[in-house]
């Protein structure tokens, strides 16, 4: 009975987007879809750090330790290469 729910779950899923941030006050933020889990893949290994994506650019945003800026927001880097957004 789990599977038909699955199922269901799946068609009340947003599509995931080319670009996506989970920052709230960035344009490429979809609040919708991270009512979902979502998984990404980078160069074919699983990351959960990832801040940002663009799959038609190649290219992830991860923070860099625990460094700030002065507005308080994390530093990241961008790393580039293969990117799959999926749901988990």
């Amino acid at each position: 009975m789990t599977d038909m729910t699955d199922i269901t779950d799946v068609g009340q899923r947003p599509e995931l987007p080319d670009h996506l941030s989970i920052d709230d006050k960035s344009p490429h933020h979809v609040a919708a879809i991270f009512e979902h889990d979502i998984g990404i893949l980078f160069n074919d290994s699983e990351r959960s750090d990832v801040v940002e994506y663009c799959i038609s650019e190649g290219w992830i945003k991860v923070p860099v330790g625990k460094k700030v800026d002065r507005k308080g927001n994390p530093l990241t880097i961008k790393l580039k290469g293969r990117v799959e957004a999926f749901y988990k």
